[in-house]
């Protein structure tokens, strides 16, 4: 997201803090429907909620780059599916261990293009109503301005940090590259490979980094990064775009490039 305080925005912190844009929050938006969205993940660093992610197969969750940053092999990397609260005893929750991180090799701390990574956990995931995957985007496409997505997460929900228990949601409309490449909002800094959403005011913030964005039942982007202060309508929320990585994706996937 931006420099360090946005869902929306996709600025999230990522596990190890702010990166040099603001990485990932959900601001301005509203409780989701108790298990609502079975698909999305927890991703969690020794217990603690760091990242968002989107469980796209029974063994595979999408995530942002960024939220691997600092974490070492003595970091005990889990994700979490079949959420609503994050502290409360749910029959529905599967908490499970990573096995491996697959980064995009243009990934980087000091860099925002590639911002995207896949987690492979140890066993395959129980399917139901509470957890199941959500199809990716594979058509190549710009999306139309004003198309409206949605994104959730548990980050932080307020300017002064207070982060929620529950799942969150917010729905926000997409902006132009071209409009959001201006010098009053991120001055070029948009690749073809990223997309933007508006954010006044309603935007993801830090610890939504690495969620999904979703377009008409599909996942568009991945929350990156946007402002260091969430829901600045002149630095909208930026997304890494899922179909612009569906060849790295499948490949990972498929050849189980785990290092």
């Amino acid at each position: 997201m931006h420099s360090c305080v946005c869902l929306v925005a996709l600025v999230a912190l990522g596990a190890a803090g702010c990166a040099a844009q603001p990485r990932g929050r959900i601001l301005g938006g509203q409780e989701a429907n108790a298990h609502s969205y079975p698909y999305m993940a927890s991703v969690q660093v020794n217990g603690t909620h760091v990242c968002g992610g989107t469980l796209v197969d029974e063994r595979w969750v999408l995530s942002a780059a960024h939220c691997m940053d600092g974490v070492t092999s003595d970091d005990i990397l889990q994700v979490l599916l079949g959420a609503h609260s994050l502290s409360k005893p749910e029959p529905s929750k599967q908490l499970h261990d990573v096995q491996s991180v697959v980064r995009h090799p243009g990934s980087g701390p000091d860099r925002i293009e590639d911002d995207i990574a896949l987690l492979k956990l140890t066993q395959n995931v129980s399917l139901g109503p509470y957890v199941s995957p959500l199809p990716l985007q594979d058509e190549v496409r710009d999306l139309a301005p004003g198309t409206l997505c949605d994104v959730a997460g548990w980050g932080v929900v307020s300017h002064a940090g207070r982060r929620p228990d529950v799942l969150q949601k917010l729905t926000v409309p997409i902006m132009d590259r071209n409009t959001c490449n201006l010098r009053v909002h991120h001055d070029g800094a948009v690749t073809q490979n990223m997309i933007c959403t508006e954010s006044h005011r309603r935007d993801s913030c830090r610890g939504d980094s690495g969620g999904p964005l979703v377009c008409g039942d599909v996942v568009e982007g991945i929350v990156a990064w946007g402002s260091r202060v969430c829901g600045n309508r002149r630095r909208p929320g930026v997304y890494t775009s899922v179909s612009t990585y569906k060849d790295w994706i499948k490949n990972a996937m498929n050849d189980d490039l785990t290092g």
